[in-house]
């Protein structure tokens, strides 16, 4: 338990405190337990001090000096501790949630079990700390040094790695479901078995990582560089290619997402699109909230029949080039799925495809209780636009896809070859 009358000196604050810490030739003092909540601490020197079970919440302690200090099980939540000192702390099970922790030096501590749940770990130093069921929940670990670092297995959903260097780090099976990578270094990163649903990879370098049995589906991936990848994802669907900015394309497989982006943003590698078109599905739409679940049983239909939905939502924010978008799309496609159920602007968009395209089928659906908006009966006069497929709601569709959609598709296909 802690010595009464080393509060009573802690509360008169740093400069009384280290003057007696200095002139009883540095002590290490027992405050196991102590009531410091709210303290005024900042700059303190407690090197090597026990602090085990202590309550450190809502302190300020910046540029405080805890170097080799235990703080096993301390409540250090929502304490101000920019830049402090932590080298070899013993912080096992700490609670550091909503912690500021900027800049701080993390080297060597032990944070077996400790809880960074949203704490502020931007640029902090963690080289050679133990990370054992550490919880960095939403946490912000911006611009921090984590290179090669043993992660397996711990938990950073939603956590902020803006920045950071995880280069050669082992991340196997680490939560990490709707981090944030932008601009993160991950080069030769061991993924295995991770889970990075939604995570949002923008203009991260993941060249030469494992991703055997990594969970990639929803991953934002926009100018992200994945080059000379080892293993086989254990989910890659619905990956975005396109920035928060523009209208939403997904598709379905990491290193083809990134031939998708060039192919639409550079003219010379559109010469290519023919060695893909024999997969490639394009599906529009306008799928609302209300209407995902039908964009959702289109793409996982198309996908047990073996093709490669790409989906283009024009639901989003209407802002770039749409028409040169879709048709670039359109040319490497084998046929177009286009639900024209509350069309906006589908109608530009098969304007850009129909009569340019003869040998893409394009299969138009709707919600059997809406009409077909009235330009579309311009589009009959194309023989290779179908009949449109009318359905009552998503288990109709679904039940009714090989034999009304897929199949007349085909023989369309096998017809005018």
């Amino acid at each position: 338990m802690a010595d009464q009358a080393l509060i009573d000196i802690l509360k008169q604050g740093s400069q009384v405190w280290n003057r007696w810490w200095e002139d009883n030739n540095r002590p290490s003092v027992d405050l196991s337990e102590a009531n410091l909540s709210r303290a005024q601490l900042s700059g303190i020197h407690l090197s090597g001090a026990n602090l085990a079970g202590a309550n450190l919440s809502e302190a300020y302690l910046q540029e405080a000096w805890l170097d080799s200090a235990n703080l096993t099980g301390a409540n250090l939540y929502m304490a101000m501790l920019e830049e402090v000192n932590f080298f070899q702390a013993n912080l096992t099970g700490a609670n550091f949630m909503a912690a500021n922790l900027i800049e701080g030096f993390l080297n060597y501590a032990n944070l077996t079990g400790t809880d960074f749940t949203c704490a502020n770990l931007a640029v902090a130093k963690l080289n050679r700390a133990i990370l054992e069921g550490t919880i960095f929940v939403e946490a912000d670990l911006g611009s921090v040094n984590l290179a090669c670092c043993e992660l397996a297995g711990l938990n950073f959903a939603g956590a902020n790695f803006m920045m950071a260097h995880l280069q050669g780090s082992d991340l196997t099976g680490a939560k990490l479901t709707g981090a944030q990578f932008y601009g993160a270094f991950l080069h030769d990163t061991n993924l295995t078995g991770a889970d990075l649903t939604g995570a949002d990879l923008t203009n991260a370098i993941l060249v030469d990582a494992t991703i055997e049995q990594t969970a990639l589906t929803g991953c934002k991936i926009y100018g992200l560089s994945a080059w000379n990848l080892k293993g086989t994802p254990l989910d890659q669907s619905n990956l975005i290619i396109t920035q928060n900015c523009d209208p939403t394309i997904t598709v379905d497989d990491l290193e083809v997402a990134q031939f998708i982006h060039l192919l639409l943003n550079n003219k010379k590698v559109r010469s290519v699109i023919d060695t893909i078109t024999a997969k490639t599905v394009l599906i529009l739409g306008r799928f609302t909230e209300e209407r995902k679940a039908v964009l959702d049983a289109l793409r996982d239909e198309i996908r047990k029949h073996n093709y490669l939905p790409i989906v283009h939502d024009v639901a989003g924010p209407d802002n770039r080039d749409i028409t040169e978008t879709v048709s670039t799309l359109a040319h490497m496609a084998k046929f177009v799925i286009a639900d024209i159920t509350d069309a906006k602007s589908i109608p530009q968009e098969l304007m850009a495809i129909v009569p340019n395209l003869p040998s893409v089928p394009v299969q138009p659906l709707l919600l059997a209780s809406q009409n077909e908006y009235g330009m579309f009966e311009h589009f009959r006069r194309y023989p290779w636009v179908l009949n449109t497929y009318l359905y009552d709601n998503i288990d109709n569709l679904i039940n009714s896809m090989e034999e009304s959609i897929i199949q007349p598709i085909e023989t369309w296909l096998a017809n005018n070859r």
